[in-house]
């Protein structure tokens, strides 16, 4: 079936996007109170990502309606084998998009603090979490012949299941203080550089270790495969370019970094789609979770003339907000403040 092939390509995609262009956003969440100690400064930080977070949330629904719509038996067994995880989940990003709204609605500095814990906690839950439900994929889980989830919560935590969501989490934290290097200017983005480089040693171990490990559980070895090492050097190349101050291209690097870790899981995983830890053969694959050859056939129509106009509008967002941003642009004078 090439187009279930072609579906899983598309997913596989598809969660590449949202962690590459989500990832700042996330990083961003966590670090915004870690880059300045005042209130200006923390709202610079924040609105470099304002006029993009909720179109990058975007690719989270598209990558779980590609797996409903292309796999349904996959969605079904995941969903409900991780549903604990996955309301978690979803509180960690509704209370994190309310935060973006709410904290400046009062200047009460409690009301403030109360929004900024939120944002951090909420934005540190969704890269955690999707990083272990990932790893489960790969690591396995009970699954019986009948395609259902056999195991409870504790079989969702298996020791590379928590290490990948680990992975996901410094992953995000070094594009965000990366990309606030970017977007700031002042001593915004002094603390931001300042952070990256504190963060990039222990990123970089991390990536040293999850990928070997990541192909050894797929059943590869430890020696890691053509995509698995450009991702140990990109992250490599990121530590290096973040201390040599090359602030752009340490962002190319950490995009690259999570583009690669992402395919290279994908990739690994590949055919299956989730590995039954009760038995090899209740594994769900491409060809046993498929829709329809119809199904897939109409999907993939919609997919090839709407793709590439999101990715175009996307695009123009981006470069519509491209300019730098400072503190001192949300720095109210005290007469305004009387």
């Amino acid at each position: 079936m090439a187009l279930a092939t072609f579906w899983f390509i598309v997913t596989a995609a598809l969660w590449t996007g949202f962690f590459v262009l989500e990832g700042f956003d996330l990083g961003v969440g966590m670090l915004h109170t870690f880059v300045s100690r005042e209130e200006p400064g923390r709202r610079a930080a924040i609105n470099t990502i304002g006029p993009l977070w909720d179109g990058n949330e975007v690719w989270l629904i598209v990558a779980a309606a590609a797996m409903f719509a292309a796999f349904p038996a996959w969605y079904a067994t995941m969903f409900s084998g991780f549903y604990p995880a996955l309301i978690l989940l979803l509180v960690g990003l509704i209370v994190r998009g309310v935060s973006f709204e709410f904290r400046g609605k009062s200047d009460n500095p409690r009301w403030i603090r109360t929004w900024d814990a939120l944002l951090t906690t909420g934005s540190l839950l969704v890269p955690l979490l999707i990083g272990i439900a990932l790893g489960d994929l790969l690591h396995g889980v009970p699954i019986d012949q009948s395609q259902e989830f056999t195991g409870g919560l504790g079989d969702l935590f298996s020791g590379y299941a928590v290490f990948a969501g680990i992975t996901l989490v410094l992953l995000c934290l070094l594009h965000g203080a990366t990309f606030i290097t970017l977007k700031t200017t002042g001593e915004v983005h002094d603390r931001a550089l300042w952070l990256a480089r504190r963060i990039a040693p222990f990123t970089v171990l991390a990536v040293l270790v999850f990928q070997p490990w990541t192909h050894s559980v797929a059943g590869g070895g430890v020696l890691p495969d053509v995509l698995e090492l450009v991702t140990m050097l990109a992250a490599l190349a990121a530590g290096w370019l973040l201390a040599e101050r090359h602030e752009g291209w340490a962002f190319v690097a950490t995009t690259v970094v999570i583009a690669t870790t992402i395919l290279s899981f994908f990739a690994d995983l590949y055919p299956r789609l989730m590995v039954s830890s009760t038995n090899p053969a209740f594994d769900l694959t491409v060809h046993n979770s498929a829709s329809g050859a119809y199904a897939l056939k109409v999907m993939s129509i919609v997919a090839i003339v709407f793709f590439p106009l999101v990715l175009a509008y996307q695009g123009w967002t981006y470069h519509v907000f491209r300019l730098r941003i400072s503190a001192e642009q949300f720095d109210v004078p005290e007469a305004a403040r009387d």
